[in-house]
């Protein structure tokens, strides 16, 4: 039977495993050395068997010692689980969380809102889910009204009185489709100039500051959201920003190619938008919890 001391110390050999030894555990374990080394030996005889290989040779995690660290993530697991049914049931979560989001992001691998939304769920199963999709500006005017609770996005700009929190960073690379002139042309022969002769997409809520870099008073297309901005790309008549992740299965095809990374990528913040000041308990801190939870972040963004 596990009891107290055995989870802890079970937390300990996670800790290091993900860590890559003992040394580089130190900091986030908060131990000595020789603390740590004596944990882990008590571990190994409690369970009766060898976790890792230490010394000299380096650092390395017996097969044993694997099956212990996949079993104690899985036991770690359920725990959360359990803690959160039991929040859940304890403070009777209910009522309904009004969520904001922007368009096609279900691609992106390193979005971890739908496991959220599923833990979200399974641990309040009393309250509901209201998600509107709409632009970033829209999504924070609406926080801002309180017509959502929360709002998750890449926000060109902040909105004062509102407390922001970083998720996660999404790739935008500048596309072009196959029937358009410029796909077939090697990147050494595209520049700003080059691409400049052509019609370029905007997105209105970025007030054209997205494609800046072209020095451009007036595009030729202004969208609101992804998909159309891929439709007009598609068409071979124009040129935009998609996010990677949405536009990886047309480039698998051949459908779409990226233009000089080099020039024309970067990188957009995600951000959990919330009016800090006027939830302090309920549905709104709790999804903030585990969405941060999720996603990886210390406490101290809590």
């Amino acid at each position: 039977m596990l009891d107290k001391l055995d989870i802890r110390l079970l937390r300990i050999f996670v800790s290091i495993v993900e860590a890559g030894g003992f040394a580089s555990a130190q900091s986030e374990l908060n131990l000595s050395l020789s603390t740590i080394s004596s944990h882990i030996s008590t571990l190994e005889g409690r369970l009766g068997l060898t976790l890792c290989r230490r010394g000299r040779s380096g650092f390395r995690v017996t097969e044993e010692g694997k099956v212990v660290y996949e079993e104690a993530k899985r036991l770690f697991a359920n725990v959360e689980h359990f803690d959160g049914r039991m929040r859940g049931l304890k403070h009777r979560l209910s009522g309904t969380l009004r969520l904001g989001l922007v368009d096609n992001t279900i691609t992106d691998a390193a979005s971890r809102l739908t496991t959220v939304l599923g833990r979200f769920t399974d641990e309040a199963p009393e309250a509901a889910l209201h998600i509107v999709t709409r632009p970033p500006h829209e999504l924070l005017r609406e926080v801002i009204s309180g017509e959502i609770d929360l709002a998750i996005a890449s926000f060109p700009r902040a909105a004062l009185g509102l407390d922001y929190v970083d998720l996660y960073t999404e790739t935008q690379r500048f596309y072009c489709a196959r029937t358009h002139p410029l796909f077939d042309a090697p990147d050494e022969q595209i520049d700003i100039e080059t691409v400049r002769q052509h019609n370029i997409i905007a997105r209105h809520y970025w007030n054209a500051r997205d494609i800046k870099v072209f020095a451009i008073s007036t595009p030729r297309a202004v969208v609101s959201d992804m998909e159309s901005e891929a439709r007009l790309i598609l068409s071979g008549r124009y040129l935009g920003y998609l996010p990677e992740h949405f536009a990886q299965s047309y480039v698998a095809r051949h459908e779409l190619r990226a233009l000089r990374s080099d020039l024309f990528a970067y990188r957009s913040p995600f951000q959990l938008a919330r009016d800090r000041s006027q939830h302090k308990l309920g549905l709104i801190p709790f999804f903030v919890r585990l969405t941060l939870e999720e996603f990886g972040l210390p406490k101290s963004t809590r």
